[in-house]
């Protein structure tokens, strides 16, 4: 199997949706060389949702054609997935944080709903469970290590997780009172402990997960996968940390 894909996915096009009511919504794309899947991603960003570009040191225009296509586009010259995921949180202006991957993998439309919960109260972080809809979508050695770490963290939080996917929601302050500190491939995982460390509702949803436009930075290789699952580790084994605002008023 392969995680590569040459073509932006074939998914029929569908109305565009539109952001819950009375809300405003950033969506951060932590970028690095995504220009081929960056048309797709943000053709489907909700109306009315602003997209945040983090570029994380492309060569191959992956800026350009975000900005041309009308997202705002930060620069974070850090390298690393926690490091752009935490530029575009901080840069972020809206009420509502949404995370998505920018390799064409995630449909950030299927977000509406995880806002929508979030807005009403429903939980205070919703998550993604990815399901494969295409081969090669999740190789054998990264779906194995997810679910390694999936296990290890339902021990250490007394959550029910299946998945540690990067399509998320949250309310932008809330997110910035979990502190947190990982700039590499532990950042969702820390999000999550931190989260449910504080008594967060935390929900999980099955969302469709499509082979990628590029080759991974990440979960590619073997390799790839062992060093996001040590720096995932390395997260579970810290203590509790109390964040500086709740979830939200209660």
């Amino acid at each position: 199997m392969t995680e590569s894909s040459s073509a932006t996915p074939a998914v029929p096009p569908a109305a565009a949706p539109r952001a819950p009511r009375g809300v405003t919504v950033d969506v951060v794309l932590p970028c690095l060389d995504e220009a081929g899947a960056l048309p797709w991603v943000l053709a489907r960003i909700p109306d009315g949702w602003r997209a945040v570009v983090v570029d994380n040191g492309s060569s191959d225009g992956s800026p350009e054609v975000a900005r041309s296509l009308g997202a705002t586009v930060v620069h974070e010259p850090r390298r690393g997935f926690g490091a752009a995921c935490h530029a575009g949180l901080l840069a972020a202006e809206a009420e509502y944080v949404c995370f998505c991957d920018c390799d064409a993998s995630l449909d950030p439309a299927e977000l509406v709903p995880y806002v929508s919960e979030v807005a009403s109260g429903g939980a205070d972080l919703v998550l993604g469970r990815r399901r494969p809809r295409e081969r090669g979508a999740w190789p054998l050695h990264a779906r194995a290590g997810n679910l390694a770490l999936a296990r290890m963290l339902n021990r250490r939080t007394g959550l029910r997780l299946h998945d540690l996917g990067p399509l998320r929601a949250a309310r932008r302050e809330a997110l910035l009172g979990l502190g947190l500190t990982d700039r590499r491939s532990g950042y969702p995982l820390q999000m999550v402990v931190r989260a449910a460390d504080a008594g967060w509702r935390v929900s999980e949803h099955d969302v469709p997960y499509l082979a990628r436009t590029g080759k991974s930075k990440v979960t590619g290789t073997w390799r790839g996968t062992w060093q996001a699952v040590r720096d995932m580790r390395q997260v579970l084994a810290e203590p509790p940390v109390a964040p500086r605002v709740p979830a939200v008023s209660r």
